[in-house]
């Protein structure tokens, strides 16, 4: 009879561990499967972007050339005005591109991390699900400090991986006029949740970034500052 209850207790102990264990597969599976998902929708925009800015830049070109073609031939004004009006309005076009339905604004890279993602316009929790976004500041590459903030995922997307980041790692920011700015981290540091004086200080005349992301216990802010070279 002792024993028959043993056997029993034994059953229901391995059918709670193997449950368990199925558990903690099906997360870890979940969280493969959405850093995948992630990950290749972030590349194909960061792709999709790079085209939009080569484009932009050629039509950008073309635009210069014609008006020199305008100084230099006054024969040619409608036609060239005609043109460059429809170059235009081709860039406004190239230059605003979706993502997940938020406007994607530029580009942040950091090879320490291998993080590579959009920049969307604004940073909402509905945006920052699907890539990191603009906070506040004057605007990527701009003088002054602007900031960008992302998530801390178990998945390890978006700025999930900051914690590793260290003093000399470098950021890469691309704007929409396909400048690529090199930042380097000279600042890393906990404040409190509701601290924002890192978003408002004086760069100098400096260009900056600030990465502003929640620790793993989501009750504070882990911050870096980085300046541009």
């Amino acid at each position: 009879m002792e024993e028959k209850k043993y056997n029993k207790v034994l059953t229901v102990i391995l059918i709670i561990i193997v449950v368990a264990i199925f558990i903690v597969l099906g997360f870890w599976g979940y969280d493969l499967y959405q850093k995948y998902y992630i990950n290749t929708s972030a590349n194909q925009a960061i792709e999709e972007f790079d085209n939009r800015v080569t484009i932009r830049n050629v039509v950008k070109n073309d635009i210069v050339e014609e008006n020199v073609a305008l100084q230099i031939d006054v024969n040619q004004i409608e036609t060239t005005n005609t043109e460059s009006s429809g170059n235009n309005n081709n860039m406004k076009n190239l230059a605003k591109q979706t993502y997940k339905g938020f406007t994607v604004v530029g580009k942040i890279e950091i090879p320490a991390i291998k993080a590579n993602y959009p920049i969307l316009d604004r940073a909402t929790p509905e945006s920052m699900k699907v890539s990191v976004g603009l906070l506040y500041g004057v605007g990527l590459n701009q003088v002054g400090d602007t900031v960008i903030a992302g998530h801390n995922y178990r998945n390890g997307t978006f700025f999930s991986n900051n914690k590793n980041l260290k003093l000399g790692d470098v950021i890469y920011i691309t704007d929409l006029d396909g400048n690529r700015i090199k930042y380097t981290i000279y600042n890393i540091y906990v404040t409190a949740s509701n601290d924002f004086d890192y978003a408002t200080r004086d760069t100098a005349g400096k260009r900056e970034v600030t990465l502003t992301t929640c620790t793993e216990d989501a009750n504070s802010r882990l911050v870096i500052w980085a300046k541009e070279d």
